[in-house]
């Protein structure tokens, strides 16, 4: 038997109840104390985790003892300060939805969290089954990746609490608050830090109509971004939101000199269509040069985990590591210094698509170049 963890939760809006259904998932895990300021947030909540207990403050929720580790699933520029706010009261090990942060100006406050407990961006792609079995892969098919694509070709954004993720300054923009998991992967995949970043996007479909306090959203639906990486390796992502008609939703590719491997990811199965039958199962498409011919397999995905959320699973065995983590039985695998490099690469690809300009890159900011 597992020991037992107490979980205080911070926020429990759409992503929040999926890391409630996944935690209830977890041996040995339950959520013991929500903080939630929204009424039919919490009253879902209280469905999902009945046994909570529901406080009205962060403050109070950091100051019950029974709190062994903290889930912050806040909105976008609520999670820095909310992560102060830890650092200052008792620390515990925090797993932190991304991103870390939603305003350059940020960067230092970042660098400046005292933190001694660990601490665990919620990077959920990187453990999506299909994306996890091209990652443990790649090296032997490819022979050193020196090309590597993403494409994401899906749903607009989901309406949220107070409408807050269709204004850039609450999200931090498109290419922080969606893309951050992809420029995360492309880290993570190459091994390596980005030197260069030079982009394309805008909003050209969604929300156009859409009027809040007399305010049109800002929020970006479609970008190309290009990647130059210390080593060489060119990396490209390709965004488009409002192409949920596509029968995967994620296709990644890896090339280098011995062949290639790709991954197709379906979207959530609660929006494929019903006539069409059953979801898509992700495959795995490994194809050599030498000799060619392009190898598919099936990598499905257990049924309970795709019914406890949107993201092939990736929470639950994203949580079952952090849980280790809480433990004393692991190592934190996405750490601050990936959710800072993951926020700089979308914001200096939302510079250059502004500017027109591209930007090198570092781990202390971006500039035109």
């Amino acid at each position: 038997m597992s020991k037992a963890i107490c979980y205080g939760m911070i926020g429990c809006g759409m992503m929040g109840q999926e890391h409630l259904r996944n935690i209830a998932l977890i041996e040995g895990a339950h959520v013991g104390v929500i903080y939630e300021p929204d009424a039919g947030m919490r009253a879902e909540a209280a469905r999902l985790a009945p046994d909570a207990r529901f406080v009205e403050s962060v403050d109070a929720l950091l100051a019950d003892p029974a709190v062994e580790a903290l889930v912050i699933t806040s909105p976008n520029h609520l999670h820095l300060p909310q992560l102060e706010q830890i650092a200052q009261a008792s620390p515990r090990p925090v797993l932190v939805e991304k991103p870390l942060f939603t305003d350059p100006a940020d960067l230092e406050r970042v660098r400046a969290l005292n933190l001694s407990a660990p601490v665990w961006v919620a990077m959920e792609y990187r453990y999506m089954p299909p994306v996890a079995a091209l990652i443990d892969a790649a090296e032997r098919v490819t022979g050193g990746i020196r090309m590597l694509t993403i494409r994401e070709h899906r749903f607009p954004f989901l309406e949220k609490v107070g409408d807050w993720n269709r204004f850039n300054a609450q999200t931090g923009g498109t290419l922080v608050e969606k893309c951050c998991h992809f420029f995360d992967l492309m880290r993570h995949i190459l091994q390596d830090d980005p030197v260069r970043v030079v982009a394309s996007g805008g909003q050209d479909v969604n929300h156009l109509d859409e009027s809040y306090d007399g305010q049109t959203p800002d929020i970006w639906d479609n970008a190309y971004v290009i990647v130059d990486f210390k080593r060489g390796a060119r990396a490209m992502l390709e965004l488009c939101m409002f192409a949920e008609g596509a029968r995967y939703q994620e296709e990644i590719s890896t090339v280098g000199p011995k062949g290639k491997i790709e991954c197709l990811v379906p979207g959530p199965g609660r929006f494929w269509p019903a006539h069409l039958g059953a979801p898509p199962v992700p495959q795995l498409i490994e194809s050599p040069r030498s000799p060619k011919g392009p190898r598919a397999m099936e990598i499905p995905v257990d049924p309970a985990l795709l019914a406890a959320g949107d993201h092939n699973g990736s929470t639950y065995y994203q949580h079952a590591r952090f849980a280790d983590v809480v433990r004393g039985q692991g190592a934190v695998e996405v750490g601050l210094e990936d959710g800072v490099w993951a926020v700089l690469m979308g914001m200096a690809a939302q510079a250059s698509a502004q500017t027109g300009r591209a930007m090198a890159i570092s781990d202390r900011g971006f500039a035109p170049i």
